[in-house]
């Protein structure tokens, strides 16, 4: 795990890359971290507008189908948005690269770090209406803040093995961007895994919809603290936990096997 100790080793320069990164994405706006609120919130209306008003098929049991929807988002927006720009940033700094020697993993892992931040913030808004309108879920709501960080070192390993892969094969970040969409349908987003017609006629589909998809535990364990207030499945906790874990493995595999080619393929 040396190729994250580097983070630390080297923070000065990866706080460089986080600041730069940061005013990069945020540069001549008037809002600032604002934008990073307005896509999950128009995302949550269009699809509150035609899941549950017109097309009514994301019903949930409850009223509260637009906190549901919202508990949801924040965790994809994360995932899917560090995923993509990750995927181009060894690119994006080819000439920085070449020119320098530094930990290459830091540029991938400071795109993460910058997302992470409009990550928390639209989790700390969630909470807040969380607890506002679910008086059942203020005695957990605070769960999500170590559910969330070990989903964001899951991302950060995931992200650090598709911006090594792009460096060396273009066609991935392609082929994520094709695959994020499907992806987001069998994601537990816009409907309750418990709630789908066919999960007692096809247990087989139910059961890979839930541990197939690395993302529907850390995202019903959270959903489970802000919108039903009750503890997470161990089950979700457990399989979460491990996931961070392999993430960052494999994370951490994939960059040192394509450390020595990045500079020469970029």
């Amino acid at each position: 795990m040396s190729v994250y100790v580097d983070v630390l080793r080297y923070r000065e320069l990866f706080g460089s890359l986080f600041r730069r990164d940061l005013r990069a994405k945020y540069r001549g706006s008037v809002l600032g971290l604002g934008w990073s609120l307005l896509h999950p919130l128009v995302l949550m209306l269009v699809y509150l507008l035609v899941f549950s008003v017109l097309w009514r098929v994301a019903e949930v049991g409850t009223e509260d189908y637009w906190l549901f929807l919202l508990c949801g988002l924040p965790a994809w927006v994360f995932f899917a948005t560090s995923s993509q720009a990750a995927a181009r940033s060894l690119l994006e700094n080819a000439n920085l690269i070449r020119k320098v020697r530094f930990p290459r993993q830091l540029v991938p892992l400071s795109i993460v770090g910058t997302n992470l931040v409009a990550f928390g913030v639209m989790l700390a808004v969630v909470a807040v209406l969380s607890v506002a309108t679910r008086p059942e879920a203020r005695d957990t709501v605070w769960l999500v803040v170590p559910l969330g960080a070990l989903f964001a070192c899951l991302v950060a390993g995931f992200a650090l093995a598709v911006a090594s892969l792009n460096a060396l094969f273009r066609d991935v970040e392609h082929l994520l961007a094709a695959l994020l969409l499907p992806w987001f349908f069998l994601t537990p987003i816009l409907y309750s895994l418990d709630q789908l017609p066919g999960v007692d006629e096809y247990p087989v589909a139910a059961f890979a919809l839930h541990w197939a998809n690395f993302l529907t535990p850390p995202i019903e364990a959270m959903r489970a603290v802000l919108f039903t207030g009750a503890a997470p499945a161990l089950a979700d906790v457990l399989y979460t936990a491990c996931a961070a874990l392999v993430g960052l493995a494999v994370g951490a595999f994939v960059f040192s096997r394509s450390d020595d080619r990045i500079a020469t393929e970029v």
